[in-house]
C-alpha cells in the first residue's frame, strides 16, 4: 500500500483541488466565507492566483498593524470590498508618555483614500492616531448612512463638534461610538444630546477616560430612544444623578464612569437600583464609606474595574469576597496580597486579571509591601482559567513563575513589571521560572518581562528565545547582561513578529545583527541602549522593504528623568524604530526623526 502509485484520476483530482481549477467559483466563495483567522486568509490566499483573487474579494476585515507599513492605495488594490477596517498608529509607548505628540501617525490618508472607494466599509477603528474634525466631516460624508461602528482608541486632534456631525450624520446605522481614553477639545454637549435624539441602533457607547460633560437628561433620553444599549462607558459624573437612567436602560449589562462622592449625605444613593442584566461595573471614584451600594448585585458581576476606586486592601477583601462569579478583575496594586489571596479562593471562573500600580496617586498607597509571588502564587493555583495576567509587583520569585507555568495552561497574555521600591529582591536572576513559565504556558502570544538590572541574564534571555513558541509580542526591559545574550535570544525567536526593547546594556551593533536572526520579525522599536549620536551601526539590518528610524539622544536632556510639569523626559534616551514597509519612507516625520533606511 504504502509504495504503491495513485491512480491517475485519484491523482488528478487532487492536483484539480489544490489548484483551484476543480472547484467552482461559488463554492470557493462559500468557504472561504468561513474562514475568519487572518493567519489562515494569508495561507490560503498564497495557494495558487485563483485562490488568491477570491481572497481580496471576499475578505471583510483587515488590521493594518502599522500604519506606515502599508499604503491606503495598495490596502484598497488588495481588498476592494472590505466591511471592516482596524488601522494602528503610534507605538505602544504613546500611552505612556514616550513618544512626542507631533510624532505622526496622522489619519487624513486613510480617511481620504478609502472611506469613498471601500463602498462596501461598516465600521472603522483607528488606534493612537491623530485625527481631526476634517478627517471625521469626510468619513461621515462618504460613509456615514452605513456606519455601524467608530472606534477612535487612545486618538487626539478633534473635537465635540466633529462628533456632533457623527451623531447626526450616521443616524439610522451606528451601533457602537467608541473614544476611550481620547485626547477630545470639549466645545459643548450638544453631540450627546443629538446621539441621543437620532440614534436608535446605538449598543455601544463609551468615552471613558475622556473629561467630557455629561448631562444626565442626555443620557435619560438615549435609554429611552436606544432600547439596545448594551453599553455605556462615560466620563465623570455622579452616580446618584442617574438614578433615572438606570431606571430606563433594562437592557444595560455594561457600565462605568461615574463616581460616588464623599461629599454630601450618603442616603442620596439609597434610590440607586442598577438595571437587573449589568453584569460589568467600574466606577471613577468609590470610597469605603459608599462600597456597600455595590453589595446587591457583586454576586452576578463578571466583570469589576477598581482601578480609579480609593479602597483599602481591606475593602477590596471584604467586596471581591462576594464576587464569585468574576471573569475579568482590574485592579491598582494596593489590592495586596491578601487581596489575591482572596481572588483565588472566590473566583475560580477569572480568566483576565489586570493589577496597575497605584503608589504614583496619592491615598492609593499600597499595603503590606504590596503585590508579591505570595499573591501570583495564590492566583496561579486558586484561578486555573486564567487567560490574561498583567501586573505591577513588589516582588517575584523563580517559584512563583514556575506555578504560573504549571497551573495555568490557557495563558495566552503574560506581563510583569517589577517595581523599583524594594531594595532588596528575593530570589534574583530569575532564569529559571521563566523558562518554567515558558515552557508550561504554550499558548502564549503575548509576553513582556521588565525586570531591573540583574533580574535576568544572559542564560535566563537565551530562554526566552529557545522557549517563545508561538510568542508574536514581546516587550523585554532592563534584562541580560551582554550582547550574547541578545544574540542567543534572538536566534530562538521564530516567530516573533513585534518586539520592544527598554533600558537595556545592548550595543547597538549587536541590536542590529539580532533583528536579522528573528525571520518573522516585523516591527521593532528600542529605547535606552548603548547608542551612538548617528546611528551608524543600525544599517546592518538594512534591508529591502525595511525602514529604520533614529532619534538621537538630546544632549541638553541627559542627566534628566522629567520634565518641570512631572512628565517623563522623552527625549532623553536614544530611540530606534524599525519595521517592514511596502511604501517606502514616510513623508510625515518630524525634525527630530532622522529615516536611515531608505535613506
Amino acid at each position: 500500500m504504502g509504495g504503491e502509485a495513485p491512480e491517475p484520476g485519484r491523482l488528478t483530482r487532487a492536483l484539480s483541488f489544490l489548484d483551484g481549477s476543480g472547484v467552482p467559483e461559488e463554492a470557493l466563495h462559500l468557504v472561504l466565507a468561513y474562514v475568519d483567522d487572518p493567519r489562515d486568509r494569508e495561507a490560503a490566499s498564497l495557494a495558487c492566483r485563483r485562490w488568491h483573487r477570491i481572497d481580496a474579494l471576499t475578505r471583510k476585515h483587515v488590521t493594518v498593524p502599522f500604519c506606515y507599513a502599508v499604503s491606503p492605495a495598495r490596502l484598497l488594490a488588495r481588498f476592494p470590498r472590505l466591511e471592516s477596517l482596524a488601522v494602528k498608529g503610534k507605538p505602544r509607548a504613546a500611552m505612556f508618555g514616550l513618544i512626542p505628540d507631533d510624532w505622526g501617525a496622522y489619519a487624513r490618508p486613510w480617511v481620504a483614500e478609502l472611506a469613498a472607494p471601500l463602498e462596501c466599509l461598516k465600521a472603522l477603528h483607528l488606534r493612537r492616531m491623530v485625527v481631526t474634525d476634517a478627517d471625521l466631516d469626510a468619513l461621515v460624508r462618504a460613509r456615514g448612512h452605513m456606519l455601524q461602528e467608530l472606534k477612535l482608541d487612545k486618538c487626539s486632534g478633534f473635537s465635540t463638534d466633529a462628533l456632533r456631525l457623527v451623531a447626526r450624520s450616521c443616524s439610522r446605522s451606528l451601533r457602537t461610538l467608541f473614544l476611550e481614553d481620547c485626547t477630545i477639545t470639549d466645545n459643548g454637549t450638544e453631540w450627546l444630546h443629538d446621539l441621543a435624539a437620532n440614534n436608535p441602533v446605538l449598543v455601544t457607547l463609551n468615552f471613558y477616560l475622556t473629561y467630557l460633560r455629561v448631562v444626565p437628561a442626555d443620557l435619560e433620553l438615549l435609554a429611552r430612544n436606544c432600547k439596545s444599549l448594551i453599553s455605556l462607558k462615560i466620563s465623570d459624573c455622579d452616580l446618584s444623578d442617574l438614578i433615572g437612567f438606570f431606571q430606563i436602560a433594562t437592557s444595560l449589562e455594561e457600565f462605568a464612569g461615574a463616581e460616588i462622592s464623599e461629599q454630601g449625605e450618603l442616603t442620596k444613593y439609597a434610590d440607586v437600583k442598577l438595571p437587573s442584566k449589568l453584569c460589568s461595573f467600574g466606577l471613577t471614584f468609590m470610597g469605603t464609606n459608599e462600597m456597600h451600594i455595590i453589595f446587591p448585585f457583586s454576586a452576578v458581576l463578571k466583570k469589576l474595574d477598581l482601578q480609579y476606586t480609593f479602597l483599602t486592601t481591606e475593602d477590596h477583601c471584604q467586596l471581591i469576597a462576594k464576587c464569585p462569579n468574576l471573569l475579568v478583575l482590574a485592579v491598582r496594586n494596593v489590592i495586596g496580597d491578601r487581596g489575591l489571596v482572596i481572588v483565588a479562593d472566590t473566583c475560580k471562573k477569572l480568566q483576565r486579571l489586570r493589577i496597575e500600580r497605584g503608589d504614583d496617586d496619592p491615598g492609593m498607597q499600597e499595603e503590606e509591601g504590596g503585590v508579591s509571588q505570595v499573591g501570583l502564587t495564590a492566583v496561579a493555583v486558586g484561578c486555573r482559567e486564567l487567560e490574561s495576567i498583567a501586573a505591577y509587583v513588589s516582588d517575584i520569585t523563580n517559584g512563583a513563575l514556575e506555578s504560573i507555568g504549571t497551573f495555568c495552561k490557557n495563558l495566552y497574555d503574560f506581563r510583569i513589571v517589577l517595581l523599583d521600591k524594594q531594595e532588596r529582591i528575593t530570589d534574583l536572576p530569575l532564569d529559571n521560572g521563566v523558562r518554567a513559565l515558558l515552557r508550561g504556558c504554550t499558548k502564549l502570544r503575548r509576553f513582556a518581562l521588565y525586570l531591573r538590572p540583574g533580574g535576568l541574564s544572559d542564560v535566563g534571555l537565551s530562554y526566552i528565545g529557545e522557549h517563545s513558541g508561538t510568542i508574536q509580542y514581546m516587550l523585554l526591559g532592563n534584562l541580560g547582561e551582554t550582547d550574547g545574550g541578545l544574540i542567543s535570544f534572538a536566534a530562538g525567536c521564530r516567530n516573533l513578529r513585534k518586539l520592544e526593547l527598554r533600558s537595556c546594556c545592548f550595543s547597538e551593533r549587536a541590536l542590529a545583527l539580532s533583528m536579522l536572526q528573528m525571520p518573522s520579525l516585523r516591527y521593532v522599536w528600542v529605547q535606552g541602549y548603548r547608542a551612538s549620536q548617528t546611528g551608524r551601526d543600525l544599517m546592518l539590518m538594512a534591508r529591502p522593504f525595511w525602514n529604520i528610524e533614529f532619534t538621537p539622544p538630546s544632549t541638553e536632556n541627559a542627566g534628566r528623568l522629567v520634565e518641570e510639569d512631572g512628565q517623563p523626559c522623552i527625549d532623553r534616551h536614544a530611540q530606534v524604530l524599525a519595521y517592514c514597509s511596502l511604501t517606502g519612507k514616510r513623508s510625515d516625520y518630524p525634525q527630530y526623526v532622522v529615516p536611515l533606511h531608505p535613506a
